[in-house]
């Protein structure tokens, strides 16, 4: 169980947004300025993952808006990457996906992150990092379960705003909404308030 503790750091080759193939990238020196979302995904070519990735990338602006990078990640190699970024969607790629793909040929990085499945591929982890490192979010879906990118980016507006007020985030809380003090008040008011909401 990773959450509360530090995302396990990796360097590894990666396809990068621009289409260049890098041997370097590093998970620290690539969050964002206040985090990252890093995603698990079984493979290339298959049928639910282009789904999701495509999703990812087009709602890129609303992460980066947020200061939060997207990172995918599966057990394929740089150049398995390369050919399905070069795909077109409609002969079963997945088009020039905005953000970076990391090969994790060697399975490490999936182990580390505790989603490697039967020793062959990553279930669909999603993970949310904080700006320094801690791991604040985590869900892993089973192979044919899509996951929901509006939860994420809720996710990521939950933390941002106890991160900025110090106050947390009552059940079904979205963006705009009233936060409740960490206190016996504060949630005797809040419940109070909005009981019959929740």
């Amino acid at each position: 169980m990773l959450v509360t503790k530090k995302a396990p750091d990796f360097t590894a080759t990666a396809v990068l947004a621009d289409g260049s193939i890098v041997e370097d990238f590093n998970l620290y020196q690539n969050l964002g300025e206040k985090g990252a979302v890093l995603f698990f995904y079984p493979l290339d070519f298959t049928f639910v993952c282009p789904s999701e990735i495509i999703a990812f990338s087009n709602r890129i602006a609303e992460f980066e808006s947020r200061g939060i990078n997207v990172i995918g990640v599966s057990v394929d190699s740089q150049f398995s990457h390369f050919a399905w970024r070069e795909t077109p969607v409609e002969n079963g790629g997945i088009g020039r996906i905005k953000y970076p793909l990391v090969a994790d040929l060697n399975k490490q990085i999936s182990r580390d992150y505790d989603v490697l499945f039967d020793g062959s591929v990553a279930l669909r982890g999603s993970f949310l990092i904080d700006a320094d490192g801690t791991v604040r979010h985590a869900v892993i879906n089973d192979l044919p379960l899509g996951r929901n990118i509006d939860e994420m980016i809720r996710m990521i507006d939950t933390m941002l705003f106890t991160n900025e007020h110090g106050e947390v985030c009552p059940a079904g809380w979205q963006k705009g909404d009233e936060g409740m003090k960490a206190d016996t008040k504060g949630v005797a008011e809040y419940l109070a308030k909005h009981s019959s909401e929740l």
